[in-house]
């Protein structure tokens, strides 16, 4: 399994990323992550469908706290044929437990805790924490990863205008 040290950092530490870089017009890898309810769900399931995926550390943190409510916030006006998730190492049930006490409605939680296939797949994968780096990816109806960002700094926000700029543009 591939390496790739200093992508990230922590508080300004340097961390390893687990799995291979993707770039924008890969497609997406297959990975199997749980929905809340304990179900496998593939993202091959949701293709025919732009998804905007995010990926944090873990949402009882505050910057993931925000970013997935930023994000809840403005899934609504992406319209039906755009989907936003959240992937994390949190448990299904805890994060079944934030999303009702945030009032997430606009966005899919799902776990990579049992297997973190989402994040080697995806090349996102802290091997120093076993977390998820915070990410955003965009991917297309067809599969095409269409955007990438990757925060260098675990504990910043991404940039959400460029983000929903993206999933906009490749609804089109």
């Amino acid at each position: 399994m591939a390496e790739r040290k200093d992508v990230v950092k922590f508080k300004g530490n340097p961390l390893t990323l687990v799995g291979n870089e993707l770039k924008v017009g890969d497609t997406a890898p297959e990975a199997e992550v749980l929905a809340n309810d304990l179900s496998e769900v593939k993202l091959s399931g949701f293709r025919g469908k732009v998804c905007v995926i995010c990926t944090v550390p873990s949402l009882d943190t505050p910057v993931c706290d925000i970013q997935t409510r930023k994000f809840n916030e403005q899934a609504a006006s992406l319209g039906n044929d755009v989907v936003v998730l959240t992937v994390s190492m949190d448990l299904p049930f805890a994060q079944k437990r934030w999303c009702g006490a945030a009032n997430v409605k606009n966005v899919q939680t799902l776990s990579d805790h049992a297997k973190a296939e989402f994040g080697t797949e995806f090349g996102v994968l802290i091997k120093e924490l076993r977390l998820l780096a915070r990410t955003v990816f965009v991917v297309d109806k067809e599969g095409i990863i269409r955007y990438i960002e990757i925060v260098d700094e675990v504990t910043n926000e991404p940039n959400y205008e460029a983000a929903l700029t993206a999933a906009k543009e490749v609804k089109k």
